[in-house]
């Protein structure tokens, strides 16, 4: 009984399979498109937590015959390993960015414009997705193909893995170019999260159109 408590704590709740395997692999992949339902796209998305700059997203279509070795949840891997790996991606799969700006984000909240940027991104693609897999607990609505949302899928499919890995150094290069146009905040340094460097330059600075005025500290409650 003990055994089989274990097991069951293991087993992710959304998931067509026992346990999370030891690193991304294709079995959702193999299973969505055994059922025709091709091609299957990665969808994940950068910057939900920062108190600048927008949320991107990415969607990912990989060729299976040229898949990059190494492909990771973004946040497990080094800065030099993801942009060495996104110029693999973008060079062997179809790929789409998208974005919501940070008024977006004010104007709905941090959830629904990253569910919005992911929709942005799979239409964005150059085919027609036939099944979506998406990281997290929520399915964008208006999608153009069924899909399925995979908590932590990051670290569960190729597909994903590779769409957090172009989100993620996609974000910090806009980050990095707003470095340039908005220097006292050093946005290259934290890309937007609220480090202390970036508080103390927003208490003397004042925020910029970049900041997300209905985050904290920033909101007026």
């Amino acid at each position: 009984m003990c055994e089989l408590r274990r097991n069951m704590a293991r087993t992710p709740p959304d998931s067509l399979f026992p346990d999370y395997p030891a690193s991304p692999d294709d079995r959702f992949e193999r299973h969505f498109s055994k059922d025709g339902l091709l091609p299957v796209a990665g969808l994940d998305e950068a910057g939900r937590g920062p108190l600048a700059g927008p949320v991107v997203a990415a969607a990912v279509i990989l060729d299976p015959a040229r898949i990059p070795e190494g492909l990771n949840d973004s946040k497990a891997l080094s800065r030099k390993k993801r942009e060495t790996l996104f110029d693999q991606i973008i060079a062997t799969a179809m790929v789409s960015i998208a974005s919501a700006s940070p008024r977006e984000i004010d104007v709905t909240d941090i959830r629904k414009a990253s569910l919005t940027a992911m929709r942005r991104a799979l239409i964005a693609l150059p085919v027609r997705a036939g099944y979506a897999l998406i990281d997290g607990r929520d399915i964008p609505p208006g999608l153009t193909c069924p899909g399925r949302a995979l908590v932590k899928g990051d670290a569960r499919s190729l597909s994903i893995a590779a769409a957090s890995i172009v989100a993620k150094v996609m974000r910090d290069r806009m980050m990095m170019r707003a470095a340039i146009l908005y220097p006292v905040y050093g946005f290259d340094s934290h890309k937007g999260y609220g480090s202390a460097k970036h508080l103390a330059a927003i208490r003397e600075h004042g925020p910029c159109p970049l900041h997300r005025m209905s985050f904290r500290p920033l909101r007026a409650d």
